[in-house]
């Protein structure tokens, strides 16, 4: 059967039961559109994406062409205007778009296509959605029609199922969608939708705020995109809430960093939202949210992505997300409806959940990199952190720092697992520091100061133990709660390390007397303080006294603790380093080496305590007049810490410094200079140019090479020592040359 249109003579196949008939000649008018395109934003970006679909249209191999991304990066808005691009340029007889929410929704716009095209009987709406794709399916034509086929926003793949277009040389199947089901994919080719680039959001931002007559400063718009994380959607409803609450970009700002506030409180009313935008920010994912519960395994994407929402955006680790605590959570929250607890969750039911999320673009799974497996917008954590009841949040958040710690190791072997814990730790500080000190600190809150300590940043662990000094005497109104002491000593232990001996001394002093008077002399904490006290007195120049005060402190020790205890093989550490330091190289090599021996027994060789004891043996040796000796053991020491620390770790960038140290006291200038050139390369990567143990590299390197009597490259590397913003430049104090590396915390 055939249907005579003004375009000529058009092949229908027929379906089973469908009654239809020949349209008039002249009853359809080529080109004819289905369904109404949605009107361009008022601030629309010709953006890449808009591109790479044009291009991928252009390439008839495959059937469809998939825009998949979270809600709010766009889809509709390239989709329409892929849409209007080839109506307007004559590319399309039929262009039909539908909004796909549903099954239901698709059928009835097939069956208008029929109506208007084959005049089904209009009392079976599927069985005329049949007859339409029947109608698509390729066959000769004298004048074969062109068509574009778009279905908008498919929230379930299932929906499709019978409904796809067919595939045809002339005709165009364009879908958009949350989705990322693998059956997605098999009917077509993905294009993925993302945020703006930086770059695109600035100019957004502005042509958006020139509709409502504004110009507002480009600094302050170009922080505002990036507070709004470059999401097309919230760009476009922050304009309209500017422009309807006439705040300016900056004020703003500081609204959406206020975590008193509710997202849906810095958005327009939904009467108000432009481009006829159905849903504000704070509500465009909910639907999605709600689907990804529904998908095996049911009921645990919610409280997962709850946990992902308090955590860092831009990479959570995956060991953290289906650790024990978070498996206890997400069993206890899934229920039968009853009240019933199900059995226990597993960890693969724990990554399916991730994968829920993953498919509805919540998140973003990616577990072949374990370290950031999960990442999410930051918009998405914050609406869902809002969703919650303030009881349910801070119950939420200490769940995420009991994964956090049960996730952290306690040796960071790992330097980047290790730094993206931090991340993740700070994050969740920033967004519910106050859940952490209920009923007392958390431990979370010691192990990310120890972290940063441990990591080189002395300077910040410093100031996160002053921080949560601060606020544990707040809260407790005492400043000898045992939580308030530990940080104390935490404390005072990093200031020392940082070289600030006289502040470390008087803190560790202050502390001791209220660890002697609250806990007794026997009290671990108490002989803890007594070992920072005595590295201070060091520190500040007494090796002697510092030496005395260990070999008292020993007796203690072994005696409360035994030889065994943490606290006595540190205190044996610094024993053996301040007598070296007071002029007896040869006795510090004798102690270190004993000190080697019980560390090998209780804690391996590949252990960093153990390691510590091999970089200051090597160095007491080349101290006593050994320096070849020294060299050797720090080349084969070397060796292990790259294989156990890697390459970035502080105590395997030390031994290259220290390797460098003795090659050239053995005499290998040359190879000196050319070891320190090296690691200053790492420093300036890792350390940045102003960090103190890049500018110690940067003097020896000038040292290294003058020796060498290269005076050319000598003067080069002192030039760049004093490079304006360097600290020996800004009158910081002398940069102390490198000796030795106490691996002992004294």
């Amino acid at each position: 059967m055939h249907v005579h249109a003004d375009r000529g003579s058009l092949a229908v196949g027929r379906a089973d039961h469908v009654t239809y008939h020949a349209a008039p000649h002249g009853a359809v008018s080529w080109p004819h559109q289905v369904g109404v395109i949605p009107r361009r934003a008022s601030a629309f970006q010709d953006r890449a994406s808009a591109w790479q679909l044009r291009d991928a249209s252009a390439d008839a191999a495959t059937a469809a062409r998939i825009l998949d991304g979270m809600g709010g990066v766009g889809k509709t808005q390239l989709a329409a205007d892929h849409a209007r691009h080839a109506w307007e340029n004559g590319e399309v007889d039929l262009l039909i778009w539908v909004t796909a929410a549903s099954r239901q929704a698709v059928i009835e716009a097939y069956a208008q296509a029929a109506a208007d095209i084959l005049h089904p009987d209009p009392a079976y709406p599927e069985r005329a959605a049949a007859a339409f794709l029947a109608w698509l399916e390729p066959k000769p034509a004298p004048q074969p029609v062109r068509w574009l086929i778009v279905l908008d926003d498919v929230a379930d793949p299932g929906d499709l199922r019978g409904l796809w277009p067919p595939a045809h040389s002339l005709g165009r199947t364009l879908i958009t969608t949350r989705r990322r089901d693998a059956t997605l994919t098999a009917h077509g080719r993905r294009v993925p939708v993302g945020l703006f680039t930086p770059a695109e959001s600035l100019t957004y931002l502005q042509q958006a705020l020139t509709v409502y007559g504004r110009s507002d400063n480009v600094a302050d718009l170009a922080a505002l995109t990036e507070a709004l994380g470059h999401l097309p959607l919230a760009l476009s409803q922050a304009a309209a809430y500017l422009a309807d609450t006439h705040l300016d970009a900056t004020h703003y700002r500081v609204r959406l960093a206020d975590r008193a506030r509710q997202l849906a409180d810095l958005l327009p009313e939904s009467e108000a939202l432009p481009d006829d935008q159905p849903t504000t920010v704070a509500a465009a994912w909910s639907l999605s949210l709600e689907r990804a519960d529904q998908l095996r395994p049911a009921g645990l994407a919610r409280p997962m992505l709850q946990l992902s929402a308090m955590l860092d955006a831009n990479g959570v680790p995956l060991q953290v997300l289906i650790g024990e605590p978070v498996l206890t959570h997400l069993t206890a929250q899934r229920s039968d409806g009853a009240g019933q607890t199900l059995p226990a969750v597993s960890e693969e039911e724990a990554a399916g959940a991730l994968r829920a999320l993953h498919r509805l673009s919540l998140i973003d799974h990616t577990p072949d990199e374990p370290h950031q497996a999960v990442r999410a917008h930051q918009l998405i954590q914050r609406a869902i952190r809002d969703s919650l009841i303030p009881e349910d949040r801070d119950h939420v958040a200490r769940t995420a720092a009991d994964a956090l710690i049960a996730a952290w190791p306690e040796v960071e072997r790992d330097t980047d697992l290790a730094r993206a814990l931090r991340a993740n730790a700070t994050a969740l500080l920033a967004r519910a520091e106050d859940a952490l000190y209920q009923p007392d600190a958390h431990g979370l809150l010691h192990r990310l100061g120890q972290s940063l300590g441990e990591a080189g940043q002395s300077s910040a662990a410093i100031k996160h133990f002053q921080h949560l000094t601060d606020t544990i005497t707040h809260r407790l109104g005492r400043e000898d709660h045992p939580h308030a002491l530990a940080a104390r000593g935490n404390l005072a232990h990093w200031r020392g390390e940082a070289g600030d001996s006289a502040g470390a001394s008087a803190a560790s002093a202050a502390l001791l007397e209220d660890c002697l008077r609250l806990l007794g002399a026997d009290h671990p904490e108490t002989l803890g303080t007594r070992i920072n006290l005595a590295a201070c007195r060091g520190q500040a120049g007494d090796p002697d006294g510092a030496a005395a005060a260990f070999g008292a402190l020993l007796e203690d020790l072994l005696r409360v603790l035994g030889p065994d205890h943490p606290h006595t093989l540190a205190a044996r550490g610094n024993l053996a380093h301040w007598r070296g330091e007071a002029g007896d190289p040869a006795g510090a090599a004798q102690l270190t080496a004993a000190l080697l021996e019980d560390r090998l027994r209780l804690l391996g060789a590949d252990h960093p305590e153990t390691l510590g004891t091999r970089i200051n043996l090597a160095a007491w040796r080349g101290e006593a007049g050994d320096p070849d000796g020294a060299a050797a053991a720090n080349a084969a020491l070397l060796e292990d810490l790259l294989r156990v620390l890697g390459p970035d770790h502080p105590r395997t960038l030390a031994t290259r410094g220290n390797l460098a140290h003795w090659r050239g006291e053995a005499g290998d200038l040359v190879g000196a200079a050319q070891l320190t050139a090296a690691l200053l390369e790492d420093r300036l990567r890792l350390l940045g140019p102003h960090h103190l143990e890049t500018l110690i590299t940067r003097m020896n390197l000038v040292s290294w090479r003058g020796k060498a009597g290269d005076l050319a490259g000598a003067d080069t590397a002192f030039a760049a020592l004093l490079q304006p913003g360097d600290a020996a430049s800004r009158g910081e104090g002398a940069v102390p040359g490198q000796g030795l590396t106490n691996g002992e915390g004294g």
